[in-house]
This record gives C-alpha cells, sequence and structure tokens, in this order.
C-alpha cells in the first residue's frame, strides 16, 4: 500500500502571494519554488493512499462548520534561534486559524497528529538559509502589510519533485453532499443539558 504526503493550508492570494513567493526566492531559499504562499493548517503529514477519501470528507466536514473570517499580515517574525525561520505575522484572524486546524488535526479525524512546536499561524519567507539572507527577510518586510477575508483552505499533495500540488479547495460553509451540517466548532460548545 502506497503512500502520499499531505499538508492542509490557507493559500495567500494575489498579488500577495507571487509577490512573497518572488521575496522567498530572492532571500536564496530552495524550497520557494515548489511551496505556494500560505499559512499551514496542517503540515505536511505522510498518509496511506487508501485514506484519502477518509481525509477529503473530513476536510469538506471541518470546511462545512466555519464561516469567513478577516485575515491581516503585518510585519516580519522569526522563531531563531529555535528554528531557522523568518516569517510575515499574523496580526488578525490568529483565533480563527487556531480554532480551523485544531478541528483539521483533531484526535478523532483522519488527519490526527502532534505538532513538532506549538501552533502559531505565520507565512514563512525564508527557511533554512544563511543567518545573513535571514536577516535581510526580516528587514526587507518588516513593512509588508495585507488583509482579505478568508473563505476557505485547501488539501495539497507532494510530489516526488518535492513540489507542493492544489489537489482540492474547500469553502466554508460549503455542505458536502450527504453530511449532515456540522456545528460552528469555532465557538465554545453549548452545555450539555
Amino acid at each position: 500500500m502506497g503512500t502520499v504526503t499531505l499538508g492542509v493550508s490557507i493559500a495567500v492570494p494575489e498579488p500577495y502571494g507571487s509577490f512573497l513567493q518572488r521575496k522567498r526566492e530572492g532571500f536564496g531559499d530552495p524550497a520557494a519554488h515548489g511551496i505556494p504562499t500560505h499559512i499551514t493548517l496542517l503540515p505536511p503529514t505522510e498518509v496511506r493512499a487508501d485514506a484519502l477519501p477518509g481525509v477529503e470528507q473530513h476536510l469538506a466536514e471541518v470546511a462545512a462548520s466555519f464561516r469567513p473570517f478577516l485575515l491581516r499580515l503585518d510585519g516580519t517574525g522569526t522563531f531563531r534561534p529555535l528554528s531557522p525561520v523568518v516569517f510575515v505575522k499574523v496580526a488578525e484572524g490568529e483565533a480563527g486559524c487556531t480554532a480551523l486546524q485544531a478541528r483539521v488535526r483533531a484526535a478523532s479525524g483522519p488527519c490526527a497528529r502532534e505538532l513538532q512546536f506549538p501552533y502559531h499561524p505565520h507565512v514563512t519567507v525564508a527557511h533554512g538559509i544563511a543567518e545573513e539572507a535571514m536577516d535581510r527577510a526580516h528587514a526587507e518586510l518588516k513593512d509588508f502589510s495585507a488583509a482579505w477575508t478568508i473563505g476557505g483552505f485547501a488539501l495539497y499533495e507532494q510530489g516526488p519533485d518535492a513540489v507542493w500540488r492544489l489537489e482540492r479547495e474547500y469553502p466554508f460553509g460549503t455542505q458536502p453532499a450527504g453530511v449532515p451540517r456540522q456545528a460552528d466548532l469555532s465557538r465554545p460548545p453549548a452545555p450539555a443539558s
């Protein structure tokens, strides 16, 4: 039985996505060409190929339970020295991203997994490159700002060439056929009677 490497993320829309990807390439990040600009919800995760229909059903159910929310990027941050990453900060919409990734990775679902570090929504603009280039990324994008309304997320698969390709998009509030509408889990559950 074969496996596939999947990731779930929120795409950064145009013109911001291409701009940040070009900047990442310019900083010398060799992975930039194969990674669309995004906010991660599920990091690279290997699953059995025959589990893919269950993953897709789960993601459709998660998307059906969310409503669009505002997301704003503003300025830069870094995970150094813990991890060699410079990123654009999520200044608004962090709670929505956090709730969404928790539902995607729910222990009861097919995407359950532990994270290496606590979840912190961000847009990577430099990873694992020379310190001078990381410093340049941090400085050059410190005034970057963008805002848009997030209307869903997407499933990506990493190919043998290390390029991430869009497999399926999941718009918020879309009712998947044959699946009852889920509760909005971005809010605390109602107390049981």
